[in-house]
């Protein structure tokens, strides 16, 4: 009888100890605000998706007799308008080439630029290096459009009508394939992403031991050699990461592609896709956003993979690494001049033509009597369907506002919930839990933001259930604001739990303190700083980002980026230059603080 009953005893206890386990974790308020998280950003971040995906499987309103079948049957309807109909070239595979061959000149331009200047400001004695590490990155704080702007600016012709491009209002007319389309497209992506590579590859030339390349020089070895056999192949991981990092966001970026390439009819994936969407094309913009969204992630699913494979690189320097930055003799001042060139080029000549360009009656004419403050704050400057200064429009405060609320209460929104899950993610004792929160929040950074605006029209755009239709309204800006800022979030919240111990939580919830009281008397005071970089960041993205706002936004909840959009459309270029300007100075300052609030800074490396 003994023998019989010890082996059931045996098998129960561990069954009895897991059960137990499981209802102490159940009755936790971690595991609780765990799932009631996991259930928010699944419908939040998930079904979105899944409902945009759906749509390109099912006919939709008006395309009944175009499909040959009833609404809301399943088709392939659109799959085959999209990929293989007479108007596949237009819609999809042209967009393509278009996109696949800015992403490839803009990643040459960045690596070109930004690895010569990696190189510099890291391993040489380039005169004014310490300024340079930080004014070289200034592309990076400012809104990718910003630039393109300051080009048509300058180079716009009159094959678009309306005002003169500064070149030919001084008798010198731009060619077409300079004033617009793939060169200037390439050009403008691939100067802004250059801080990308500056900040990949400088972090990488800092983490390797020099005296490998001073070993090889003794030994005679001449500098393309030690390129080619030594620093290239340890910089692979970095270079493949930068690589793969701007193609996907050339990929989704939608506001350069716009400005540069509307006029010109040079349509890409993201252009592509709003003009199906503008045009009420429902079906035919969920199988262009599901593209864009698999392009985007496998590319950076890549990057993850290679950035798992850099991890082998990182033991090469260690803390005990040498640098002995190189001597670059005569050629100092032609190098200190090339990486002033690429500021001025990619900053001071793009501000500056932009501030002038809000100043000037008429464009490119330097005198006196041309310079005016009208476009500014004038009250009656003769333009039709703008008669005063930006600043005395009610739009732009309007727009203002709308930008300071909505974004601002995405953005407490995201901080407050990262901090959320980098509590459950550390503290949780069901790993699963941990794991599911910390790869659903991480999804909407492999979604451009255009498709991630189309899958929450999907979802929102009529009344689901007790949801009403959200779209034209503020509401759905926060929501949507709120789960693409996300990744930023909730890895801050996570990095920020991860450095705070349980000593001081344990020690208050022995003195009977709850789990709200210990939240808002120790774990939010103590991570008071680490919060505001989680909301400030998020604010910064979401008040310089187009890309997502574009699709989401109407007349009467447009943001500053939308309404500067409009005023493009518009033709009103210095009031559209002058809300810009507004835009990048917000963008530059907050990112500023921000580094000031977290005690870093971009210049040190991603």
């Amino acid at each position: 009888m003994t023998h019989d009953v010890q082996p059931h005893a045996s098998a129960t206890r561990p069954a009895g100890r897991a059960r137990y386990r499981t209802r102490i974790a159940l009755s936790q308020p971690t595991t609780v605000i765990g799932l009631l998280a996991a259930a928010l950003f699944t419908y939040l971040i998930v079904v979105p998706i899944i409902a945009m995906l759906s749509d390109a499987f099912r006919v939709q309103a008006r395309d009944e007799t175009r499909a040959g079948a009833e609404f809301a049957s399943a088709t392939t309807y659109y799959l085959d308008r999209v990929f293989t109909s007479p108007l596949a070239a237009d819609i999809f595979w042209g967009p393509l080439l278009g996109t696949l061959g800015i992403a490839v000149a803009a990643i040459a331009i960045a690596l070109a630029v930004g690895g010569s200047l990696a190189w510099l400001l890291s391993r040489t004695d380039l005169p004014g290096r310490r300024w340079f590490s930080t004014a070289l990155i200034v592309p990076y704080m400012l809104p990718s459009w910003t630039l393109a702007l300051a080009w048509t600016t300058l180079f716009k012709n009159r094959t678009t009508g309306g005002q003169l491009g500064w070149l030919e209002a001084v008798g010198l007319t731009p060619p077409d394939w300079l004033a617009y389309g793939w060169f200037p497209i390439s050009v403008v992506l691939g100067l802004h992403y250059a801080p990308f590579v500056i900040l990949l590859l400088g972090n990488a030339l800092r983490s390797f031991d020099s005296q490998f390349e001073e070993s090889a020089r003794m030994l005679g070895a001449r500098p393309a050699t030690i390129a080619r056999r030594i620093t290239l192949p340890l910089m692979r991981p970095a270079l493949l990461s930068a690589i793969t990092l701007i193609f996907a966001k050339c990929i989704g970026d939608f506001g350069v592609a716009y400005v540069l390439g509307s006029p010109a009819d040079f349509t890409v994936l993201s252009t592509s896709l709003y003009q199906a969407f503008a045009t009420g094309q429902i079906g035919t913009s969920a199988v262009l956003a599901g593209a864009i969204i698999l392009i985007g992630m496998i590319s950076l699913l890549v990057d993850l993979l290679l950035l798992r494979e850099g991890k082998r690189f990182v033991t090469i320097g260690g803390k005990s690494a040498k640098h002995r930055r190189i001597a670059l003799g005569r050629f100092r001042a032609p190098l200190g001049a090339w990486a002033a060139a690429v500021f001025v080029v990619s900053v001071a000549v793009p501000i500056l033509t932009l501030l002038l360009s809000t100043v000037m009656r008429r464009p490119g004419v330097f005198r006196w009597d041309n310079f005016t403050l009208d476009f500014w704050a004038g009250t009656d400057i003769g333009t039709v369907g703008l008669a005063q200064g930006v600043l005395r429009t009610p739009e732009l405060w309007a727009a203002a506002w709308n930008t300071l609320w909505i974004v601002g209460t995405a953005s407490l929104s995201a901080g407050l919930l990262g901090l959320l899950v980098g509590y459950v993610v550390v503290r949780s004792p069901f790993r699963l839990l941990g794991g599911f929160l910390r790869q659903v929040t991480f999804l909407p950074y492999l979604v451009p933001g255009i498709a991630f605006a189309v899958a929450y029209l999907s979802l929102f755009a009529v009344p689901r259930g007790p949801v009403p239709a959200l779209y034209g309204t503020a509401l759905i800006l926060v929501i949507a604001l709120t789960a693409e800022q996300m990744p930023f979030a909730s890895r801050a919240g996570i990095t920020s739990m991860t450095q705070l111990g349980t000593d001081l939580e344990e020690a208050a919830q022995v003195a009977g303190a709850g789990w709200w009281r210990r939240m808002t008397r120790i774990v939010v005071p103590v991570q008071r700083s680490s919060l505001a970089a989680g909301v400030l960041m998020p604010f910064i993205s979401g008040v310089k980002g187009l890309s997502l706002v574009v699709v989401l936004a109407v007349p009467g909840t447009d943001l500053l980026t939308t309404y500067s959009l409009r005023l493009v459309d518009y033709g009103f270029t210095q009031a559209a230059n002058a809300v810009v300007l507004i835009i990048a100075a917000v963008a530059f300052f907050g990112t500023l603080l921000g580094q000031r609030l977290t005690r870093s800074s971009l210049a040190d490396g991603i």
